[in-house]
């Protein structure tokens, strides 16, 4: 750069980080609520989408059903209850073009770090464009990237892995076009990605393997929604969508509810109809059993049963055992037995962070995630206009994004009467705190340590129960006594246990 030339500073009013499921969500309803703010969104990569423009591997899909997955403003109306990663993606970008919200993106910019000024009451962002740095700044900021590493997923430490002879592949490095026709293929882990993966693949294989350390709870759900198809034809279609959502989330709720109070009644029934689909002489008890309850990890979703159908067809089997290391025809379990293959795909999970990443600063001082307490699940302590998209983990993602961007909507609307610059949660003194999430699952047990955590009591809470949470986020008090307003110029001190020294 030329002596005395300086950096373009681009300026507006909210920046949205990420322009996946979450970030084109919450453009919509800036556009929608807060029609007299401006923003913009930086993208990393090259296309919008996030995640279902990321993973690309067979037969990817959503593990929730759409009606509920689906943003509340815009209708699912494909009419499968299981979307794949493609239809998904189509519906992201139809709804950013309809909306207007594709003019609005930056593509190509990874924002690498944030930095609040209370004086100026602004963010600053940094991040790597196509022609280097780039400053942007802010009165908000969504951070709408998603809870994982885009760049790697989870990868075990297997011993032997550099003898084998075929090739490895994690699904979240999965390349267009990979060639597993007439092959065998070890698929490592019991989780989503894995029950997708195993029927997906077994037409073309010469054999698919899912090979899992315990099992997970797997459940065949129909690929058509006979009472939303009922409704579409009898009611107009926004209508009939608003009811079929309802519905599923009531749903959803019920199961999740009698999951946590009756979990061996679950157990015994989702086991039956496991037992239903692949006969009495499986050995439903070994590899269907977990070793925990119903819901202390997600669920898996079977559409159609496509995964016990690939089992009972022979072209795909699974295996329940512990690694003892790489050959190079294959992997070795420690019962001794060898399982042959040409390809293994490890589906072992992913690598949660916070933010994307990006490195944030309040004031000059560095924010230390796992010293902050989330509020409303959607803020954290002592971070003054920012808000972090997260979803449910017992439903749908996208139910808890479309709340807390109302939230902000309502935040900023009422900032803009009061004349207030920022808002900020600060917790009560001596607030009994929670890991942020009680799941079992190992991504979430591998990730907590460095993870914010919630409070005791609310609204420091994070409540995974939709009714409860549009009640209190989209009707609740928003000078609610833990949510400070002020002005530029302004701190506050009780915020800054979470930065670091």
């Amino acid at each position: 750069m030329a002596d005395g030339a300086q950096t373009q500073v681009h300026e507006t009013d909210v920046l949205i980080i990420g322009a996946g499921l979450s970030g084109v969500g919450a453009a919509w309803h800036i556009q929608h609520r807060c029609p007299g703010r401006s923003y913009a969104i930086l993208e990393a990569r090259e296309a919008m989408g996030g995640t279902w423009d990321l993973f690309r591997y067979p037969g990817i899909r959503s593990d929730s059903d759409m009606y509920t997955f689906g943003y509340a403003f815009r209708p699912w109306v494909d009419g499968k209850v299981f979307a794949d990663g493609p239809a998904i993606r189509r519906y992201v970008e139809d709804t950013a073009r309809e909306a207007g919200i594709d003019r609005h993106i930056k593509f190509g910019r990874r924002a690498v770090s944030a930095r609040w000024d209370s004086h100026t009451a602004r963010w600053t962002v940094e991040a790597d464009g196509p022609d280097g740095r780039e400053t942007h700044r802010a009165r908000f900021l969504m951070l709408c990237s998603g809870y994982y590493r885009y760049d790697r997923g989870y990868m075990p430490e297997f011993e032997g892995i550099e003898d084998f002879r075929g090739e490895v592949i994690h699904p979240q490095l999965w390349r267009e076009g990979t060639d597993y026709a007439g092959k065998r293929v070890v698929v490592i882990g019991s989780g989503a990605t894995a029950v997708t993966l195993v029927p997906a693949m077994a037409d073309a294989a010469a054999h698919v393997t899912m090979l899992q350390r315990s099992p997970t709870y797997i459940a065949a759900r129909p690929q058509r929604d006979a009472i939303a198809d009922f409704l579409r034809k009898a009611l107009p279609g926004r209508i009939a969508y608003s009811l079929t959502r309802m519905k599923n989330i009531g749903l959803a709720m019920f199961f999740f509810q009698l999951s946590r109070r009756w979990p061996d009644y679950v157990r015994k029934g989702v086991l039956k109809q496991i037992r239903a689909e692949l006969g009495e002489d499986f050995d439903v008890e070994r590899h269907f059993t977990p070793r925990y309850d119903p819901w202390d990890q997600r669920f898996c979703l079977a559409p159609e049963g496509d995964f016990f159908q690939a089992l009972k067809s022979g072209r795909a089997s699974i295996v329940t055992g512990e690694i003892d290391r790489f050959t190079p025809d294959g992997v070795r379990l420690k019962s001794g037995e060898e399982l042959k293959a040409d390809m293994v795909i490890p589906a072992t999970g992913l690598e949660m962070q916070v933010g994307g990443g990006i490195d944030i600063s309040i004031d000059g001082r560095a924010l230390e995630p796992s010293g902050a307490i989330t509020y409303r699940g959607m803020m954290l302590s002592g971070v003054p206009n920012a808000v972090m998209a997260f979803g449910y983990t017992n439903a749908s993602w996208t139910l808890k994004i479309d709340l807390t961007c109302e939230r902000v909507c309502r935040m900023l609307n009422h900032m803009a009467r009061t004349g207030a610059d920022y808002c900020v949660p600060v917790p009560p003194e001596a607030l009994e705190t929670l890991p942020l999430l009680d799941f079992t699952s190992g991504y979430v047990q591998r990730a907590l340590p460095g993870l914010p955590r919630q409070g005791a009591r609310t609204p420091w809470k994070t409540h995974q129960n939709y009714v409860l949470d549009m009640v209190t986020i989209r009707f609740g008090r928003l000078d609610d006594g833990h949510l400070r307003f002020a002005k530029a110029g302004a701190s506050i001190p009780a915020a800054e246990p979470a930065l670091a020294g």
